[in-house]
């Protein structure tokens, strides 16, 4: 009796988790399917080639100019320059964390990491409009702080935990008979950190960077706050830009329904859509070549 009672709840279990599993796969398919729909409607009327090639995003002038170019170079810009920012320091206190801390400080440090992973990201960017734009400005010497790199020194901020996280997990994954071995060769311990255990949980840490890039490439708020949103294209990171995100945050609810700014925008999102899915997905790649 208690054999089938058991048996019942474990399918019971099983159903629900195949169910949940199911049911995010068909919301990822019909939020494409959504935005593909919307995007269809948006080609109809103006050209696939002009949208990628054209060097203005000028939607209420006449005639309007959808050019994708201005704002997704804003993307790259700030998504390069965040990540050239972070990835040492999110790999540095990682290391630290796993392998040199003592297990009370250890504790404490993954304490702060999650209280940065929970600060909101309209209060960074708060902080950035009131002290690191002017800071930013006075140290370059350039007409507005509002520009490009500060918002990529905010967004660097908001990987931080991300990749921390997750490289510590895989660094402290690797066997502990790895170290063993170096140790028995004579290694020190610096050097069975950089030749031993840094390249046997290399795939947790570039995942972990993917990670950390697509949590930036897909972050609104603050680049819509700190980044002058001037939708042109940028020569150096420290002019105003615009990222797709803040694109799409600033000018829906400005709109027309079923203009054909209205289905530019949705094709914005498709493009962003598109890009976040190939970065999670090569991200996954990475953490199950890590796993095995």
């Amino acid at each position: 009796m208690f054999s089938k009672l058991q048996k019942i709840k474990e399918s019971i279990l099983e159903f629900f988790i195949r169910g949940s599993g199911i049911l995010i796969i068909l919301f990822v398919v019909l939020i494409f399917l959504f935005l593909l729909k919307d995007s269809l409607f948006f080609f109809k009327s103006y050209p696939l080639k002009d949208f990628f090639t054209q060097k203005k995003w000028l939607p209420i002038s006449e005639p309007p100019s959808f050019g994708i170019i201005p704002l997704l170079l804003g993307s790259i810009y700030v998504t390069f320059f965040a990540i050239i920012i972070c990835v040492p320091l999110g790999m540095g206190c990682a290391m630290f964390i796993a392998e040199v801390a003592p297990s009370f400080l250890r504790n404490i440090l993954k304490s702060f990491v999650e209280i940065l992973a929970a600060i909101p990201s309209v209060v960074l960017g708060f902080i950035g409009i009131v002290w690191l734009g002017p800071l930013v400005k006075k140290i370059f010497s350039i007409p507005t702080g509002m520009c490009g790199f500060t918002g990529s020194l905010l967004l660097a901020f908001m990987a931080l935990p991300t990749i921390i996280s997750i490289s510590e997990d895989a660094l402290r994954s690797v066997p502990y008979t790895y170290k063993e071995a170096a140790f028995g060769l004579g290694a020190t311990k610096w050097q069975t950190l950089w030749r031993v255990i840094l390249p046997a949980a290399s795939s947790g840490i570039i995942a972990a960077i993917m990670l950390g890039i697509g949590r930036v490439i897909g972050e609104t708020m603050v680049v819509m706050m700190v980044t002058g949103n001037s939708p042109i294209i940028p020569s150096s990171i420290l002019e105003p830009l615009r990222t797709l995100t803040a694109t799409i945050a600033s000018e829906m609810g400005e709109t027309v329904r079923g203009g054909l700014h209205y289905f530019a925008l949705f094709s914005v999102g498709l493009i962003l859509f598109i890009i976040t899915f190939i970065i999670n997905f090569l991200a996954d790649l990475f953490l199950h070549r890590s796993k095995k």
